[in-house]
């Protein structure tokens, strides 16, 4: 019987099958667990408990931006893409090897975001902080010291996407972003697309990721595998940024009318080469005009810098500056540019007024204001509001004499009243307390002009005169 017994459970022990445990490494829920240990060791690198120091570079950004992130990590990632079927076979390379170039930042500090920078005094404060030197790409640690979370041990298909999924559902970007990394390295990009397009959390987060660290074939791959057309068009209009020569930029902005924007971004589009070509021709001329030493205008202010790429704000005031008195036709003319580019009236006199009051040219500011109606009588009129003419003029250190004209203009009698007090517009206070009856503010405001001045007296003719009544 015994003997039976003992058979038996050699039996069961030399059986090629084996009995379910829990400890079984296979199965799914081992898979669950360890993804789920990863994740977690991901986050413990993150919630360092350094959280109270704020690290920065010592070109001004914050470590663990993504922009920190990709220049710290520019050196090693050529190595990282052409050893990625070596490591996938082997299994011997480890996530923390992403940042081992010249830099002894951890992966605590890799994917450690911050919002603000650091209150340092100066770099010498900086450079005896012990609780700083540890992050001065200078001071290398040793490499005992650093974190390491390996995630080459999760190799199969399923294992990665467990893993993804268990990062997601820990909704820290910071670790999503981390493992999307070690996807994009270790995935073919048809399968990684396929899998993302299911997982809108994790999909945003790589397109913002790849747009922050400038990867544009990928990324433009991406939008065209998720036929996002008029996001690639916008992608493809972005590379103008990286176009120095100004020609060519014209031409790759004439490339871009075609592609398939709205029909409000298309406008755009052909606005920002239209103006593009305008500013080319206005350059040359004006160059021309400066080198020659033949207009008065660019003697007396000389242009600070080009007008190539200016922004259309930017270019409508250069007009308004140089060329404020040109004719429509010509492609320099303020009205042409207005007429071209449909700017709205206000923006056209805020511009035309800023350039204007700079070069002192009072006339002409009259001239922006005064309108005449059918019957021919003019009037003073200002779609943006007097009481912003007034604050530009005063920037402008327009006299006293220009400030009151408009001031006067201002319909509210509160705002009429502060405005002409604060700019010493005297005449304007006198004569708008007048109007109100108010004898006891005009008395006090007596005390505030020059003694023996002409405003004393004409304060005390106003306040001997008979004729009014008084509310007080």
């Amino acid at each position: 019987m015994s003997r039976a017994r003992a058979d038996e459970e050699e039996y069961w022990h030399s059986s090629k099958f084996r009995a379910f445990t829990f400890d079984d490494e296979d199965d799914e829920l081992s898979q669950l667990k360890e993804s789920k240990r990863a994740v977690n060791s991901l986050r413990d690198i993150v919630d360092d408990d350094d959280d109270d120091l704020e690290r920065v570079s010592w070109s001004g950004e914050p470590v663990g931006s993504i922009s920190w992130s990709i220049k710290e990590t520019a050196s090693s990632s050529t190595s990282s893409l052409e050893g990625r079927d070596s490591s996938l076979q082997k299994g011997s390379s480890s996530y923390a090897a992403f940042p081992k170039q010249v830099s002894s930042y951890s992966l605590s500090s890799l994917f450690k975001g911050r919002n603000k920078l650091p209150s340092f005094q100066s770099l010498s404060d900086a450079l005896s902080d012990t609780g700083v030197k540890n992050y001065a790409p200078e001071l290398r640690r040793p490499k005992a010291e650093y974190k390491i979370c390996s995630l080459e041990r999760f190799r199969s298909l399923q294992d990665k996407l467990v893993l993804l999924d268990e990062a997601v559902a820990g909704h820290d970007g910071n670790v999503i972003t981390a493992v999307l990394i070690f996807l994009k390295r270790t995935l073919r990009r048809e399968i990684l697309f396929r899998e993302l397009e299911v997982r809108q959390v994790a999909l945003c987060h790589l397109i913002h990721f790849l747009k922050e660290t400038g990867e544009q074939k990928l990324l433009l791959d991406l939008l065209r595998f998720l036929d996002r057309t008029e996001e690639v068009a916008l992608s493809q209009y972005r590379e103008h940024l990286n176009i120095q020569d100004v020609e060519k930029r014209r031409e790759f902005l004439k490339g871009c009318i075609g592609l398939p924007f709205s029909a409000e971004d298309t406008s755009h589009i052909q606005d920002h080469y239209t103006l593009l070509e305008r500013q080319i021709i206005i350059e040359a001329n004006d160059r021309h005009l400066e080198t020659a030493g033949q207009s008065e205008i660019f003697r007396k202010y000389p242009r600070k810098a080009s007008i190539l790429n200016m922004p259309l704000v930017t270019t409508l005031f250069y007009s308004c500056f140089y060329h404020y008195t040109e004719a429509e036709g010509t492609f320099s003319s303020p009205t042409n540019l207005k007429k071209t580019f449909k700017i709205p009236d206000k923006q056209y006199v805020l511009t035309a007024l800023a350039a204007r009051a700079k070069l002192r040219a009072w006339d002409d500011v009259d001239a922006l204001f005064t309108t005449k109606n059918w019957l021919g009588y003019t009037k003073k009129k200002a779609p943006i509001g007097f009481h912003r003419v007034v604050e530009i003029l005063q920037r402008n250190n327009a006299p006293v004499q220009v400030l009151q004209e408009y001031v006067r203009l201002v319909e509210d009698v509160e705002t009429r009243l502060n405005l002409a007090t604060k700019y010493k517009c005297h005449d304007v206070v006198i004569e708008t307390y007048k109007d109100l009856k108010d004898r006891i503010q005009l008395t006090a405001y007596k005390c505030k002009v020059e003694r023996g001045s002409a405003e004393e007296e004409k304060i005390n003719s106003i306040l001997n005169n008979m004729q009014i009544r008084w509310k007080n």
